[in-house]
C-alpha cells in the first residue's frame, strides 16, 4: 500500500509527488496519457521563473526527471474512481487495477475545449488539432485557421505563422485577451491576419477537411473560409465527474476546493487546474501541488 497517490502527471501532480517523496512518503503517479500535462502543447513558457524561455515540453520533462529521481513511481493506467474502506483509498483503473493508499492527490488536469460546431468530431486528428507543436509540420506552406484569443491561442498562431503560408486567427470578442507581448508579436506578422467579432458557426463537410464557416457575432452575417487545417485554442473543460463522490464539483464541473486544496473527504486533495481557481498558469499548478502534498503528509502524520 501506498502512503501517497497522485492521478494525474501535469505539472501540479509531479510537484505534489516530488513534495511527497521528499518528505519520505511512498508515492505512485497514475497518468493516463500525457506526462508534463498541457504544457507539453506550449511552444515557448517565458513567464516561469528560472526560465528567460523554455518549451513546454523541455519543462514537462524536467519535471518528470525530477520527481523519478525522488523516487515516484509512475503506472500508465487511466483511472475511473476511487472507493474508500475504513480508511483506505483504492484507486481504480480502466485496466482493471485497483491500487490501495491512505492518501489520494487529484490533480488530473483539464482536456482541450471543443467548439461543439456540426462536423467538428468528423475531422478532429484529420485537419482539426489541438495543438499546434504536435501539427503544424503539416502545415507548412498552407493556409490555417486558429479559433482563440488568450495566451495559448497566441503562441499556437505565433508558432503556425512561422512556417504556414498564411494563418487567420478568429476570435469571438471584440479583442484578444492574451499577453500585451504576445498580441504585438502577433500583429508584426505580415502572414497573421485577425478576424474579431467572430465565431465559427460549422465545418464543412466532406470526404476530406476543406474549411469552415464563420458567423459575425454583431450581425450573424456567415461566410465560408477555405482552410487546409484548422487549430482549435478556447480553453479547458474539466474532467472530474469521476470523483464527485469524494469532492463536490461547481456549476462548470471543476472542484469547488479552496486554495488550501483540501476536500470534504479525510485523505483525498486536489491540485492545479481541476481544481476552481482565478488563475491557470503552471506556476498556480505547481503552487497546488507543493499546498496539496504537504496538506496530505501532515494528514498521514496524523493517522
Amino acid at each position: 500500500m501506498y502512503d501517497i497517490i497522485v492521478i494525474g502527471a501535469g505539472p501540479a501532480g509531479l510537484t505534489a509527488a516530488i513534495y511527497a517523496r521528499r518528505a519520505g512518503k511512498s508515492v505512485l503517479i497514475l497518468e493516463r496519457d500525457s506526462f508534463g500535462g498541457q504544457i507539453v502543447f506550449s511552444p515557448k513558457v517565458e513567464n516561469y521563473p528560472g526560465f528567460e524561455s523554455v518549451s513546454g515540453a523541455e519543462l514537462a520533462d524536467k519535471l518528470v526527471s525530477q520527481a523519478l529521481f525522488q523516487g515516484a513511481d509512475v503506472e500508465v493506467e487511466t483511472v475511473t474512481g476511487i472507493r474508500t474502506e475504513d480508511g483506505v483509498h483504492h484507486v481504480e483503473t480502466e485496466e482493471g487495477n485497483a491500487y490501495a493508499c491512505r492518501a489520494v492527490i487529484i490533480a488530473n488536469g483539464a482536456r482541450h475545449r471543443h467548439l461543439g460546431v456540426p462536423n467538428e468530431e468528423k475531422f478532429i486528428g484529420d485537419g482539426i488539432s489541438f495543438c499546434a507543436v504536435c501539427d503544424g509540420a503539416f502545415y507548412k506552406d498552407k493556409t490555417v485557421g486558429l479559433v482563440g484569443g488568450g495566451n495559448s491561442a497566441l503562441q499556437e498562431a505565433i508558432l503556425l505563422s512561422e512556417t504556414c503560408k498564411k494563418v487567420l486567427v478568429f476570435q469571438n470578442l471584440d479583442y484578444l485577451t492574451g499577453e500585451q507581448r504576445l498580441q504585438e508579436i502577433l500583429r508584426e506578422r505580415e502572414n497573421v491576419e485577425i478576424i474579431t467579432g467572430t465565431v465559427v458557426a460549422s465545418v464543412l463537410d466532406g470526404e476530406e477537411f476543406g474549411g469552415i464557416v464563420t458567423r459575425r457575432v454583431a450581425d450573424g452575417r456567415e461566410e465560408t473560409v477555405s482552410l487546409d487545417g484548422l487549430f482549435v485554442a478556447i480553453g479547458l473543460v474539466p474532467e472530474n465527474e469521476a470523483f464527485a463522490a469524494q469532492a463536490a464539483l461547481d456549476a462548470r464541473g471543476y472542484f469547488a476546493v479552496g486554495e488550501d486544496c483540501l476536500t470534504e473527504t479525510p485523505g483525498v486533495f486536489v491540485a492545479g487546474d481541476c481544481r476552481a481557481k482565478g488563475v491557470r498558469q503552471v506556476t498556480t499548478a505547481t503552487g497546488d501541488g507543493a499546498t496539496a502534498a504537504v496538506a496530505a503528509c501532515r494528514y498521514l502524520d496524523t493517522l
